[in-house]
């Protein structure tokens, strides 16, 4: 029976996982941007300048395919390659004023839509979810 709601839960998890990557997905083309342009966009407004490595890291984009995005992001005025006045092999992204403006407007926007997804969630429920997807992905991370 469990190995039965293991799957069952497995099952849920993903349709529920398609269903809000197709509403985001929706919401930043509203915006005439592409997921991976807004979540690379979105890393240095919320998290300040960081490396290609850190914004890899953190939007889940392999590096050969974030450098080809971060090269269109500063072709279009949005982001800007800082050398690291420490260590000439680091490169550092940040975002420009035209970049903050942009994202001034839209994130709020962008955080409606998640709120209200996760309208009729209770905080208590959002904080079991929490711990169970960390419990789930750590798992993943030792069995891979």
């Amino acid at each position: 029976m469990s190995d039965n709601l293991s799957l069952k839960t497995f099952v849920v998890l993903m349709k529920a996982a398609k269903s809000i990557e197709e509403l985001i997905k929706k919401d930043i083309s509203s915006h005439g941007m592409k997921s991976s342009d807004f979540a690379v966009i979105e890393a240095v407004y919320s998290k300040g300048r960081q490396t290609i490595r850190q914004i890899s890291e953190a939007v889940l984009i392999n590096t050969g395919s974030i450098t080809y995005v971060i090269d269109k992001l500063e072709n279009n005025g949005l982001v800007e390659r800082v050398d690291c006045k420490e260590d000439r092999r680091v490169v550092y992204i940040q975002i420009t004023d035209k970049g903050k403006k942009l994202m001034d407007e839209i994130f709020p926007k962008h955080q409606q839509v998640i709120e209200a997804l996760f309208e009729g969630v209770t905080s208590e429920e959002k904080e079991i979810v929490l711990d169970v997807l960390k419990k789930v992905g750590r798992k993943g991370e030792a069995l891979r």
